[in-house]
């Protein structure tokens, strides 16, 4: 009998010093279990005679009761305990802020937005968008573009060669997003319609440039087309895009090498106190250049002029995005300061839309 008592202040000593549920458990199966102390002395009692059975079958049943009040006892004690650490580690300071959702937290680049808005507006007036590589041949990058031998553009101080090939060949990267016409028109017969937004370089670096920018150029081929046309689609893209009821324009005549006749666009502002206001005022700001297709272009690409005729257009998506958003310094849209993009970054679920607004 000793041992049976030395036996069960052994296990509720055990059954006291458990730190949680799992050191619980262990102990009630050492103590209770198939093969348990306890148990074990619970097998014996088919071997001793009656009055044997009848004293010692009492104190080790006695010994079971205990343990397993005192196991009960402890589990309520752990789960208790548990469940205080629980709530103190969740405790919700109902006064503070409440938190961005992990969608909420990270920003789109202005670049990205206006990209993707741009992609809406000329989508809905049923444009496709045409890509392709950064590095260019000079022929499809000047040649089939009209650009006599000698241009400036030409020059290794303006665009950035590679090194020449062993035919003496030297490609180069793209200075515009024009190459991409090119490849359009020779790959697709017409009717063509298609925006070319990416990635262009030129060797030019100052507070207004930088040697990498983004562009986006639109094109259209068939046999009807005509400036009226051009005019329109830039008047709906730019009272889309600046999200304004009215906007005048002007066209004033230019050159370039790739169009003729070739015309800068212009559109009504107001200048306030650092301010750029659109569709109001009596000012004027350059936004772009456009122009009919030049014919050598249309032959170099195997179009026919006397069938087909066209009209393009190219603007700086750089340039739009900080005239619609207020961005004052280029150079800001490549610095990567994360301040900088919290400001003028778009929420990642914020896409835009011409029915909910582009930038609502």
């Amino acid at each position: 009998m000793s041992d049976l008592a030395t036996l069960e202040t052994s296990i509720l000593d055990q059954i006291a010093a458990s730190g949680d549920e799992a050191a619980l458990e262990a102990v009630r199966v050492a103590a209770l279990g198939k093969k348990g102390s306890i148990s074990a002395l619970l097998a014996t009692l088919g071997k001793m005679s009656p009055d044997e059975r009848k004293t010692q079958g009492a104190a080790i049943n006695q010994a079971k009761d205990k343990v397993t009040q005192a196991l009960a006892a402890r589990r309520d004690v752990l789960k208790s305990v548990a469940l205080d650490a629980r709530l103190a580690s969740e405790t919700i300071d109902v006064t503070l802020p409440l938190r961005d959702a992990p969608a909420e937290a990270g920003r789109i680049h202005p670049l990205s937005q206006v990209w993707d808005e741009l992609t809406t507006i000329f989508a809905d007036m049923g444009f496709s968008v045409a890509e392709g590589p950064d590095i260019e041949t000079d022929d499809y990058n000047f040649t089939k573009l009209n650009f006599p031998e000698g241009h400036p553009a030409r020059e290794m101080h303006d665009t950035f060669f590679f090194h020449p090939k062993e035919d003496g060949s030297r490609m180069l990267l793209r200075t515009h997003t024009s190459p991409v016409q090119v490849r359009t028109m020779l790959s697709q017969k017409p009717p063509i319609r298609v925006i070319c937004p990416g990635r262009t370089y030129r060797i030019d670096s100052d507070a207004t440039h930088t040697p990498q920018f983004h562009q986006v150029e639109g094109l259209v081929i068939d046999k009807s087309s005509h400036l009226g046309h051009l005019k329109w689609i830039l008047h709906e893209f730019c009272k889309a895009f600046f999200e304004v009821d009215h906007i005048n324009m002007r066209f004033r005549p230019s050159f370039f090498p790739f169009t003729e006749p070739s015309l800068e666009v212009d559109i009504q502002c107001r200048r306030d106190k650092g301010e750029i206001r659109f569709g109001e005022g009596e000012d004027w700001l350059e936004i772009l250049g456009c122009g009919m297709v030049h014919p050598n272009v249309l032959r170099a690409c195997g179009i026919d002029p006397d069938e087909y005729q066209g009209f393009a257009w190219g603007m700086g998506i750089d340039r739009i995005a900080m005239l619609k958003y207020g961005m004052s310094d280029l150079r800001q849209l490549f610095d990567s300061d994360v301040r900088w993009l919290s400001h003028y970054g778009f929420k990642p679920l914020e896409v835009p839309t011409l029915a909910g607004g582009l930038s609502s």
